[in-house]
């Protein structure tokens, strides 16, 4: 497993590619990644999905990632790591929230922008990013960072929206290795129930409970269900797998574990959502 490196605060890159990498890689900084065209699968920690033109990815440190090749793709990676962030002229207020915000990403494959008005104000800075980059006028690095971090801040708002409220940079370091252990562990289902838990950071099932539902505002089964609704809808969204596939991907049983799952969670069937997601133009 190759590791790479970034040896300065922040690096972009503009290529098309044709062929996929013969195999992945981790980071030891993040990456944004934007397709600019083309279309393929995106592989994150032994998850598969599709990607297509105007989907944007954050790649995390430690990540297992490579890129399949379908149609010719058109890439912009934006690579940085701590040290710009602390660098980059962001208000000292918002620099905790932002390096909390993305040390603590869910390790959701697929396109990181949910808000629609996002998408739309996304392209244009990428575009403009890579105008700067291939023109290297004046003032263009006082620019670069400008849009860089305007970049950072709309992704970050955008990962803010699947944490419990409650949640925050200020939050105690235990809720928080808690959260990490029950979204790496959410396709194995005997390591998320509360004994599991409670064992591995030396609790009472019975404490465990409190704490959680104090620093959350939900309880720990009620966090857990909705993390896996958002999985099982994304995959359903963005992925070409079928019902009993995704259903294997996520512990259920069966099928059927899985659609009564969803009926009681959503009001319909997976087959229904995907359909009703499909019919809708983004």
């Amino acid at each position: 497993m190759q590791k790479q490196s970034l040896h300065q605060p922040y690096e972009i890159e503009y290529v098309t590619m044709e062929e996929s990498s013969a195999v992945g890689h981790k980071n030891t900084f993040f990456e944004l990644v934007y397709v600019l065209s083309g279309s393929g699968k995106q592989c994150i920690n032994n998850s598969k999905f599709k990607y297509f033109e105007n989907h944007m990815f954050l790649i995390t440190p430690n990540d297992c990632h490579q890129f399949e090749i379908e149609k010719p793709t058109t890439f912009f990676f934006l690579r940085f790591n701590d040290i710009y962030i602390q660098s980059s002229g962001l208000q000292a207020s918002n620099i905790e929230k932002i390096e909390f915000m993305l040390q603590n990403a869910g390790k959701q494959p697929g396109c990181i922008l949910r808000n629609q008005t996002d998408k739309l104000l996304v392209r244009p800075m990428v575009e403009a990013l890579v105008r700067e980059y291939m023109n290297q006028d004046l003032y263009n690095t006082e620019l670069t960072q400008q849009m860089i971090n305007t970049l950072i801040v709309v992704v970050t708002r955008n990962i803010a929206k699947f944490l419990p409220d409650n949640i925050t940079e200020y939050s105690e370091e235990k809720i928080l290795d808690i959260l990490h252990y029950i979204q790496q562990n959410i396709y194995e289902p005997e390591k998320i129930r509360a004994k599991t838990i409670s064992g591995v950071f030396g609790i009472s099932e019975s404490y465990l409970g409190r704490y959680f539902k104090k620093h959350t505002s939900e309880t720990m089964q009620q966090y857990i269900n909705h993390y896996r609704l958002k999985l099982i809808e994304h995959r359903l969204r963005h992925s070409n797998l079928r019902i009993n596939e995704i259903a294997f991907s996520m512990g259920f049983t069966d099928e059927s574990h899985l659609n009564k799952f969803f009926r009681k969670n959503r009001g319909m069937s997976p087959v229904a959502f995907r359909k009703e997601m499909r019919e809708v133009v983004v």
